[in-house]
């Protein structure tokens, strides 16, 4: 009697949703209508033992919201059901204050792993790397964890402690970090300034809602102060918002070209991001950085600009994160977040776990000081002595230099622009 009356349910659902189909243009053949109808009896079937011989008592709301997690988690790392509470901490993420540790995550062999630490959040300053594996947060294995999951446990009240282990696979080893949760501002252009020979350098840290008009305000201000070659740096840039990533290209490209593509399951519905700008900035030399750590919609610019030629690509293979995820409300103050469709660069490329390959690969070096100088003790006491004379502003000017990603971009930015200046 209670299958029979949990099938009912089931089944007057499926018939709503079945109407709502046939008034979208997406109806369904007969045969693969009554698949779904048996696939459905079953899942009432389940539904019911469950409901009634479970050894604990559990709620219909908690099994179908169970139900639906397993639905959207089983179709990709970035499909999610959102009951309302992780609704709300999904919009929290767009204001760009939270409180926590600092990273994007994304899921990848079914374990939880860093997209990238954002720059000076707790995380960032911890040592945490993209690509690290997060195998244990506090005393739980993460096994099974959705993003939400995982988002739900790192977050936690400003000041409180939590010990992360990450498997770190470069290394080969496991790694315990104790993290001091802190509020998360989020700064979407961290640094523009002019570094040397008319090399400007602007470092982009997210795409938001602002940073278009930032930078172009940035750019004129660069302009003003001589600039005749720009690094655009990306590294460690997880994404953020399509349109502002859109429209941060469209200042470096022609008008009317297209920025990016998205395509999902009906090829017929390929949607076509365009400029809209004109810019006069549009033929300033520029070469773009990226690393593991840059994501979706640094992908989009950099995929862009390399497809067009507009700028060299320089660094390391980037993330290959390029899925779109729609968010869906639903009525009860929950949400779906689907994946809908895949970014594809201007020249067709999918961006998708492929990532963005750069047109000059340059790894970047740490220098170790204790390496450079062990062979001379004297030598290291000097150079420890003058480094700690200096003026700290003066050092944090100068801390391009340390930088060896940064010194080839500008060396290939001098060799263009000798070569401009040998055409005229």
């Amino acid at each position: 009697m209670r299958n029979k009356f949990f099938t009912a349910i089931i089944l007057l659902i499926f018939a709503a949703l079945i109407f709502t189909a046939h008034i979208c243009g997406f109806g369904q053949k007969q045969s693969e209508k009554d698949q779904t109808y048996k696939q459905l009896d079953l899942f009432a079937d389940v539904f019911a033992y469950v409901k009634e011989d479970y050894v604990k008592e559990m709620t219909s709301k908690e099994l179908i919201y169970g139900a639906l997690k397993g639905m959207l988690s089983n179709l990709d790392a970035h499909s999610l059901f959102l009951d309302p509470d992780a609704y709300n901490e999904l919009k929290i993420d767009t204001e760009g204050k939270f409180g926590g540790l600092g990273i994007e995550i994304t899921i990848r062999e079914g374990l939880i792993t860093i997209i990238t630490p954002i720059e000076d959040t707790p995380a960032w300053k911890a040592g945490l790397k993209s690509g690290d594996r997060i195998v244990k947060i506090g005393d739980e294995v993460t096994r099974g964890y959705s993003l939400m999951d995982a988002v739900k446990k790192m977050r936690g009240k400003p000041g409180t402690k939590i010990t992360i282990t990450i498997l770190r696979e470069k290394e080969n080893k496991l790694m315990d970090f104790t993290i001091v949760r802190d509020i998360i501002k989020i700064k979407d252009i961290k640094e523009a300034k002019i570094l040397e020979d008319g090399i400007a350098y602007i470092r982009l840290s997210e795409f938001r809602e602002n940073t278009a008009k930032e930078l172009q305000n940035k750019l004129k201000k660069l302009t003003s102060e001589g600039m005749l070659a720009l690094i655009i740096d990306l590294r460690n840039n997880p994404g953020g918002l399509l349109s502002a990533a859109v429209d941060v290209a469209e200042q470096f490209i022609e008008k009317n070209k297209i920025v990016v593509s998205t395509q999902g399951r009906d090829e017929e519905k390929k949607i076509e991001f365009k400029s809209g700008f004109n810019n006069p900035l549009i033929d300033i030399p520029a070469v773009v950085m990226i690393n593991e750590g840059s994501a979706s919609g640094s992908e989009i610019l950099a995929g862009c600009l390399q497809d067009y030629k507009r700028a060299i690509i320089l660094g390391t293979k980037s993330f290959g994160k390029g899925s779109v995820q729609t968010l869906i409300p639903l009525a009860d103050g929950s949400a779906i977040k689907l994946t809908t469709s895949i970014y594809f660069t201007p020249a067709g490329r999918m961006i998708h776990e492929k990532g963005i390959m750069p047109d000059i690969l340059v790894e970047k070096m740490e220098i170790k000081k204790n390496e450079e100088v062990k062979d001379d003790p004297n030598l290291a006491g000097e150079i420890f002595d003058k480094l700690e004379d200096e003026n700290a502003e003066h050092k944090k000017e100068e801390g391009y230099r340390q930088d060896n990603q940064i010194l080839a971009a500008i060396d290939v930015l001098k060799a263009v622009l000798i070569y401009k200046n040998n055409e005229k």
